[in-house]
């Protein structure tokens, strides 16, 4: 007989991440709100009922484990693992609200939690640890994982095994790691024990996984479409599997048999009862109860509500691919039988596109949703890496740059305004505030019952409207969830006054939001080898130099802890060898730039800038500012260390890279790479000092090519600056060293398009013209006149920046210009 519907729990306000069913008669659950909670049945054919609601604390309940009645606890111990690190254990006979043991160790998240009936107790952390509980101390602690521990399984009060975002899975005998298996390509999420063969995994790589003790892969499961969160192992040998996917899955000799569709986003955990009815639980809050026997069943009312509820989810297109209406098959594709179990396909029912999957148990399709088209804008939007229905700007603090909230149409509000707190360290307090933010301001629909008549799961309130101007693009006016204040807005540089020679703006801090970068003291006297007008060619360099070096290591190490941390990007995260080098950077140029002499740090060396290149290859566009902004260091303070041609020229291509410099420069510009190229311009600044040798000009034709790629009208002011003073710090170079003519006619091209651009701001017009002001001083001096051409060219710029200028720095610098074509 199929697997169908039993029961449904409604207790829980948000995600239920655990479920355990040790008797017939008792399942236990665990909630993102905060509870977990004992349902228990007096007779078989009585329904489930809240016995015992329990309160860890403030934090998310996220793991749970039972240990079997003793004498001191005659109904067994409930376990609960928390977010912030702590493991209770709970007397279920006690009645008492507060634990009877709490056993502290773990530094973040308990993430993971298996029992013994004697008591042992397994737990795995985000800190990166398993450790082993015996009378409710502390036995071992296993350290070895390179990531955070998802998964523990006891096998014996002296063998276990862990699974972790490293996608290792680890075997050890007491405290020593005998074994490592590896074969999953992303992080390990559930283990089981399989009695004659030895185990089962599931991971983030949408795979289970058959393993014999001694390292040997019996065979793999594949079927899922997303995330494998939990297994289990059902009474009659059979597996269930949940995941991302909405899906519960039984397997039977290494085949999907049935398939069980919820009306959640995520199904987190599922467990087996000993009767072999299966248990899960979802996102939206939901226990559910599965039998295969007929008798257990729920009313035909209930089972129709639940097949509605699954069928009248919306499923956006992203979920499904990519649909093209005309291509579909008529309703009447649903005459020919599916494939496999579980095989989907879509259908067009008049303007709507349905999706049905094929359930071989009733051999029949069963419709699983309609498929809605990309919801926003129109398009995903790419954030830290993932794609989003929605990137939206919150505007904390005054003078502080926005911070993201992501959001995807399918997505329980509640899961991503928590996200989003903790990721940013922010007060749950605002929870209500941003969740309310986010059904002010999206136009999507989560999965869920699309009639009016809708209650949220999650506030028992009646389904948020979306806006009628929403706009997920940014065209619409928004309110912010913290200051009342309507859509971030990017507030105009400081003014920077009249100087003499090129001085670096002032710009907001990425760190704090802050001015910083003052740059060098701008000459208050004239230099020593001068035009007849007295004020070419300006010789002193610029250069962005100046930085707060703990805030950046506290933002970059910051950003590793938030990756390490998210289930999607967690390989992502720095690895040991990485994170001591940084260090050791990190060292090095706080001594450097405070000016210590000597320096007593170990030396910076090429294996340092590889570290930082590793990571800015592999971490989400997001997170890259803090490392680019590292290499902006490196150039101004480290240029032995990528002195080697061929090294240099690939340390410079990955930085145009990192903040996909050849990527459409439409406007606006996604803020994260606004910020990146900015950055990025400033370190290129630094490039080119007074002790600057075109000996090698390889790296300094590769920075000049790329420059031509750029859309200097899509800049923002910032760094249209910091681009005016890379020409002007080259221009420099250029008067002490020739630039052979393909080199000189390159760069005053980009110097004359830059200003034949600039309409509006006096700053970069200014240096752009000091630029051009020193090439054709250079030109004349070394007897290396320009081509006629761009010699006319820059003549006809010159004099429309002197009409769109009236600055008298302007009007001077265009008059010794003119006298000097």
């Amino acid at each position: 007989m199929p697997y169908k519907l039993s029961a449904t729990l409604a207790g829980h306000a948000s995600d239920v991440r655990a479920v355990v069913s040790p008797r017939d008669d008792l399942i236990l659950s665990a909630s993102r709100d905060s509870t977990a909670i004992s349902w228990t049945r007096a007779h078989p054919s009585a329904p489930f009922a809240q016995t015992t609601v329990l309160r860890p604390g403030q934090r998310y309940v996220n793991s749970l484990a039972y240990i079997p009645p003793s004498p001191d606890a005659p109904e067994g111990y409930v376990v609960t693992g928390t977010q912030d690190g702590l493991i209770n254990v709970f007397s279920l006979a006690s009645g008492r609200s507060d634990p009877s043991f709490t056993l502290i160790g773990h530094s973040h998240n308990v993430s993971a939690l298996h029992a013994l009936p004697d008591g042992t107790i397994i737990s795995g952390s985000w800190d990166k640890t398993a450790r082993v509980w015996k009378n409710f101390q502390e036995l071992w602690e296993l350290s070895g994982h390179e990531q955070a521990v998802w998964a523990v399984l006891a096998l014996s009060p002296d063998q276990f095994l862990t699974g972790a975002a490293d996608n290792a899975i680890k075997l050890w005998h007491s405290r020593k790691n005998v074994r490592t298996y590896t074969g999953h390509t992303q992080p390990v999420r559930g283990l089981v024990q399989l009695p004659d063969i030895g185990f089962a995994s599931c991971a983030n790589d949408s795979e289970i996984r058959v393993w014999t003790l001694e390292g040997d892969l019996v065979y793999s499961l594949t079927g899922h479409t997303s995330f494998v969160y939990s297994i289990v192992l059902l009474p009659n040998g059979d597996l269930a599997s949940s995941g991302e996917d909405r899906t519960l899955r039984i397997w039977k000799d290494g085949e999907c048999v049935q398939t069980v569709v919820h009306p959640a986003i995520s199904v987190w955990a599922v467990s087996a009862t000993p009767n072999g009815d299966i248990v899960t639980g979802a996102s939206d809050g939901h226990v559910r109860v599965f039998s295969a026997v007929e008798e257990r069943w729920a009313s035909s009312e209930d089972l129709k509500a639940y097949e509605d509820s699954v069928a009248n989810s919306a499923l956006p297109v992203q979920q499904v691919g990519d649909v093209k209406k005309s291509d579909l098959p008529a309703e009447d594709a649903l005459l020919q039988p599916g494939k496999k179990e579980g095989e989907v396909k879509m259908i067009r029912k008049g303007d709507l596109v349905e999706a049905h999957q094929w359930n071989s148990a009733s051999m029949s399709w069963q419709k699983i949703g309609d498929v809605v088209d990309a919801v926003g804008s129109g398009r995903k939007q790419l954030y830290q890496g993932r794609e989003y229905d929605y990137v939206f700007d919150v505007d904390v603090q005054e003078g502080v740059p926005p911070l993201k909230l992501p959001y995807n149409a399918n997505e329980n509000p509640f899961s991503a305004a928590q996200r989003f707190l903790q990721v940013n360290e922010l007060p749950l307090s605002y929870l209500d505030e941003v969740v309310k933010f986010i059904e002010k301001n999206t136009a999507g629909v989560n999965i869920s019952n699309t009639g009016n008549n809708y209650v949220d799961p999650f506030t028992g309130a009646s389904r948020y409207q979306p806006a009628q101007n929403s706009n997920a693009s940014g065209g619409a006016e928004y309110m912010d969830p913290f200051t009342g204040a309507s859509r971030y807005r990017a507030q105009p540089s400081a003014p920077v006054p009249p100087v003499s020679a090129p001085a670096p703006v002032a710009s907001n801090d990425p760190w704090t939001g802050g001015s910083r970068y003052s740059g060098s003291a701008a000459p208050t006297s004239p230099p020593q080898s001068v035009s007849p007008t007295g004020k070419l060619p300006v010789t002193a360099v610029q250069s962005f130099k100046q930085a707060n070096i703990p805030p950046m290591r506290n933002k970059l190490f910051q950003f590793n802890q938030d990756i390490q941390n998210e289930i999607s990007t967690a390989p992502l995260a720095m690895y040991p060898d990485e994170r001591s080098l940084i260090d050791d950077a990190f060292l090095y140029l706080q001594q450097a730039v405070s000016g210590s002499s000597p320096n007593t740090a170990p030396p910076f060396t090429r294996e340092d800038i590889e570290a930082i290149l590793s990571l800015l290859e592999r971490w989400p566009m997001g997170s890259r500012f803090p490392l680019i902004d590292l290499c902006r260091l490196v150039i101004a303070y480290c240029n032995d260390a990528y002195s080697e041609p061929a090294f240099r020229q690939q340390f410079f291509n990955t930085l145009f890279n990192a903040v996909e410099w050849s990527d459409s420069w439409g406007s606006p510009m996604d803020r994260s790479r606004e910020t990146n190229i900015l950055l990025l311009l400033r370190g290129l600044v630094n490039a080119f000092q007074d002790n600057t040798t075109l000996d090698d000009s390889g790296w300094v034709y590769q920075i000049v090519q790329r420059l031509e790629e750029a859309s200097y009208a899509v800049l923002s002011k910032s760094a249209r600056v910091a681009l005016g003073t890379l020409f002007f710090n080259l221009s420099c170079v250029s008067l002490r060293q020739r630039l052979d003519p393909e080199l000189r006619s390159r760069h005053l091209s980009l110097i004359l398009q830059s200003l034949q651009s600039e309409t509006s701001d006096s700053e970069p017009a200014y240096r752009l013209l000091v630029a051009l002001g020193n090439t054709a001083y250079a030109a004349r001096q070394q007897s290396q006149p320009l081509e006629p051409a761009q010699a006319a060219w820059a003549k006809e710029i010159v004099a429309a920046a002197s009409r769109s200028f009236g600055e008298e720095r302007v009007q001077s610098m265009a008059r010794e210009i003119v006298s000097l074509l």
